[in-house]
């Protein structure tokens, strides 16, 4: 299910027909990402759907095998320092470069490549985020790396920020504090957010935008209304022997201890959705919306 396309002139990302393997395994299949400009678009996927390598191509880190990548019109293949210039971006890995370099060195050197780094933007979110300025970046947790990243992917206030599991490894407090500083940062420079988390329900406030990329395919991508008026929770009331009807799409199914009561979860618009219920003999008796990340994990098989 994918939302009608917008112009190109309106797209920070785009890709066409994006595919890559690593041997015989698929990471991307045939990808038709489209990113609004402005837009906060989180892409949902289990471990291993190629979050990461769609991250890494847009960056210019991996190599497509087939289709092609641009941001902002630029295609990341050919122009791949003009593209990297214009992003903030926090990888999947939690590990730094410059290992004896100390934190503040650290700032200081990537300020230089910059000419948009804002230093005293820098020190407030190196403060808020608790990163130590004397520690050396090999002598760093998982969290406190982490923390540094998102330091490095905002102070140049970038056009784009592609962040691959920002808040992962981060205690509840900080993953707060780093979600708000994301708010604040939004709401002072208009700036397009591609972000992958295993977090949805901490991106209610911000999300405009969704995609679900499943084993390398993009399965679903729309604006989150959409997700959310098309993915509905149904409650019904069935007779014996009753199954889903196999043209609507079902995750979450529940059924009562006696099989005549079911809850599941259903995709499309919920007026056909429901005369086709009606059809099967099934009553429809409540019907619910859903958070943000119940809709989307719909399209995956997982989901339950």
């Amino acid at each position: 299910m994918t939302h009608p396309n917008a112009s190109s002139s309106d797209l920070a990302v785009a890709t066409h027909g994006l595919s890559k393997r690593y041997g015989r395994e698929s990471a991307l299949d045939q990808v038709e990402l489209r990113v609004p400009d402005g837009a906060v678009y989180v892409l949902v996927g289990a471990n291993g759907a190629g979050k990461s390598t769609l991250f890494k191509v847009l960056m210019n880190l991996e190599r497509a095998d087939a289709g092609s990548a641009a941001v902002f019109g630029l295609d990341t293949g050919r122009d791949g320092p003009a593209v990297r210039a214009q992003v903030g971006y926090v990888p999947d890995r939690q590990d730094a470069p410059y290992r004896s370099m100390t934190c503040a060195r650290l700032l200081r050197h990537a300020a230089a490549f910059y000419p948009a780094w804002d230093h005293a933007y820098a020190d407030h979110l190196a403060h808020a985020l608790d990163v130590p300025p004397a520690q050396r970046i090999g002598g760093l947790s998982k969290g406190q790396t982490r923390r540094l990243q998102l330091v490095l992917a905002l102070a140049h206030r970038p056009a784009l920020l592609l962040l691959d599991e920002p808040t992962d490894g981060l205690d509840p407090v900080v993953r707060r504090r780093a979600l708000a500083l994301l708010a604040e940062h939004l709401a002072d420079a208009p700036t397009t957010v591609l972000i992958a988390t295993h977090h949805v329900q901490e991106l209610e406030s911000l999300a405009d935008h969704v995609g679900v990329l499943r084993d390398g395919r993009l399965v679903a991508q729309m604006p989150r209304e959409v997700l959310q008026r098309t993915v509905r929770s149904y409650q019904l009331e069935v007779p014996d022997d009753w199954e889903t009807p196999p043209d609507l799409q079902a995750t979450a199914v529940r059924r009562s201890s006696t099989g005549r009561d079911v809850r599941c979860t259903l995709v499309g618009e919920e007026q056909d959705v429901t005369q086709r219920l009606v059809a099967t003999g099934a009553r429809v008796r409540q019907v619910s919306t859903l958070a943000l990340e119940d809709a989307a994990l719909a399209f995956l098989p997982e989901a339950s």
